[in-house]
């Protein structure tokens, strides 16, 4: 029985032994098998056509094609004369050492994976120098490998059936030690990656990092749905803690909102417009640009709270059983309260700066020390309103339902 052995046209290494059995077509298909290509022709190393098995003789070094014509090989073959040599073997000569070339390394140095569809090339010291013993290093160490090298694809790629986009920082990472991981690119993702591959370094990093993470879903404010989800499930006596809760942009247009504590909480451009809120702590709370005309506010707290720039037209801060809101130091710069019930409220030290204050019921209201700048305050009744220490520069007091006393406005910056 009589073997051959065969490299791909134009190529002289990487070569396979096959047998010959009994028809040239047996061997086309020995040699598709190991070559991983669809074997058309046979060759001779000076470019002769094999076209019958007779002609082959034991030990021939034979080149396969697909079709293509016949191509030089190089490097030649060992033992093989190049075209235009007398005869056609040479004494054999001694293989390359098995270091400078790797099945799949270009060069005994590059190597080319193929991960999940995507071609990655890097070197041999870039696996095998950062982490010794990982999966990588142990497939393309020059040293015994206590691991095979998985299957390759037609290009003589590594085939690594894993996620290229969770593989790729860990490459960049074995490249230059540092972890850099994109927009968009989940940490917990490229963990499991390194931990399947081995990479124990990288492994502590990404624990912490994913430790370390928010949520995205913990960030997002709240809407109508969880607070009417919240307010079916209690009565209206008992007290709702929403403290530090964002509930930005919220729509909470006519709920029944009694007694909720909201200290803290970011409700920036809310819709509250109708809503009952009597009772309800809003200490420091961010309520700039908030929509709540027409709200009822009795008794509420709004100490320090923020509602620049936010509607509180027709708003009813006033108890007739004579407890007042208390909105010490409310920041409510630019805010609109035309109309508004404002008897009695506690506004010590408060900021109305350009508020629009028109034809509101300020009668016994504390506005002691207030930023009162270019306040507009027509219409409105200030019977016995506090504004000692209050800024009225520019203020307008134009047809005003009660003239005011020198007692109420004394030492005020006019």
């Amino acid at each position: 029985m009589k073997r051959v052995i065969l490299f791909r046209n134009g190529s002289g290494v990487d070569g396979k032994v096959v047998l010959v059995t009994h028809s040239l077509g047996e061997v086309l298909a020995g040699a598709s098998q190991k070559l991983g290509l669809r074997a058309s022709h046979l060759y001779t190393p000076q470019g002769g056509l094999i076209d019958d098995i007779r002609l082959i003789r034991d030990d021939d070094i034979l080149y396969v094609s697909e079709g293509e014509d016949f191509q030089l090989p190089n490097p030649p073959a060992p033992g093989v004369r190049p075209p235009g040599h007398v005869g056609t073997r040479l004494p054999p000569t001694p293989a390359p050492p098995t270091s400078t070339f790797t099945p799949g390394v270009a060069g005994g140095d590059w190597v080319t994976l193929n991960v999940g569809g995507r071609i990655f090339t890097t070197t041999r010291a870039t696996l095998v120098t950062k982490e010794p013993h990982s999966m990588l290093a142990k497939m393309f160490s020059c040293e015994e490998m206590s691991l095979v090298p998985s299957c390759r694809d037609a290009h003589g790629a590594f085939l690594i059936d894993r996620s290229y986009t969770y593989f790729e920082p860990l490459l960049n990472y074995l490249r230059n030690s540092t972890l850099i991981l994109d927009p968009g690119i989940n940490p917990e993702g490229v963990l499991e990656e390194a931990r399947f591959f081995g990479i124990e370094s990288a492994v502590n990093e990404l624990e912490s990092l994913v430790a370390t993470r928010e949520d995205p879903r913990e960030l997002e404010p709240l809407g109508r749905r969880h607070m009417v989800a919240a307010l079916i499930t209690t009565r209206h006596r008992d007290e709702l803690r929403f403290q530090g809760v964002s509930l930005r942009k919220a729509d909470l247009s006519r709920l029944d909102l009694r007694n909720i504590n909201f200290k803290f909480a970011d409700l920036s451009g809310c819709n509250l417009s109708g809503a009952n809120m009597n009772g309800c702590c809003l200490e420091r709370a961010n309520l700039s640009g908030a929509n709540l005309e027409g709200a009822q506010m009795l008794n509420v707290r709004l100490v320090c709270a923020n509602l620049e720039g936010a509607n509180l037209r027709a708003c009813n801060f006033e108890d007739p059983a004579g407890t007042r809101s208390n909105c010490e130091g409310v920041n409510l710069r630019g805010a609109v309260l035309e109309g508004s019930m404002l008897a009695g409220v506690n506004l010590r030290v408060a900021t109305l700066k350009n508020a629009n204050l028109k034809n509101c019921d300020l009668r016994a209201a504390v506005l002691a020390g207030a930023d009162l700048e270019n306040c507009d305050l027509s219409g409105s009744d200030l019977q016995e309103a506090n504004l000692r220490g209050a800024n009225l520069k520019d203020a307008a007091f134009e047809l005003m339902l009660t003239p005011l006393h020198m007692s109420q406005t004394m030492t005020c910056d006019l």
